[in-house]
């Protein structure tokens, strides 16, 4: 169904104001803005984060690892080897040199000493934390495009507030000296 009152403001009435044409003006633009502004936010945030990610993953290569040591108990923590489950441990790998390196990288928990694991290093042979997946960066992607729309929206939403908070201000202040034009004239009347 179909409001009237939504084009009140640019129909002409001797009550409308050049205050109720910007307010109009206002809503509309706000409007578009929203409807065109925040899902483009959104979408070149989640292209922000899927280049950031692409970007990340080039330069990494894996190595074969072996651990250097039993990886230290987690007290209260379930390391049964449910998805995701990583911890720390010391492995040792041959860097593209042919030296023998050692460092810290995530291993699965049930792994001992002795076990081969998979590292990520870096172009220069340094380890690095392993990359998300694909699954985990469309999360992301999601997550910070959601965030971006919603704040870009939230953010046109109360630049819209503060100009109709300016507008109603002006109103107020030319209905007041309109009324302090008539008030005496009414008064006059009375008597």
């Amino acid at each position: 169904m179909f409001r009237s009152d939504l084009l009140r403001p640019w129909r002409h009435s001797p009550l409308r104001r050049r205050s109720d044409v910007a307010e109009g003006w206002l809503v509309l633009v706000t409007a578009v803005l929203i409807a065109l502004g925040a899902p483009a936010a959104g979408l070149a945030a989640a292209q922000a984060v899927d280049d950031g990610t692409e970007q990340a993953r080039q330069g990494r290569h894996t190595v074969s690892a072996v651990l250097a040591e039993n990886p230290p108990p987690r007290i209260g923590v379930d390391v049964s080897g449910g998805a995701g489950t990583r911890i720390h441990a010391t492995v040792r790998w041959t860097a593209a040199d042919g030296s023998a390196r050692t460092g810290v990288t995530t291993v699965a928990p049930d792994l001992r000493a002795g076990d081969r694991t998979t590292a990520w290093v870096d172009r220069h042979g340094a380890l690095v934390r392993d990359p998300v997946t694909p699954r985990q960066a469309t999360g992301e992607s999601i997550a910070l495009g959601t965030v971006a729309g919603t704040s870009a929206g939230l953010l046109l939403l109360g630049a819209q507030h503060t100009g109709r908070a300016l507008l109603n201000r002006r109103r107020y202040a030319q209905w007041e000296r309109e009324w302090a034009a008539e008030d005496p004239r009414w008064g006059q009347r009375a008597t």
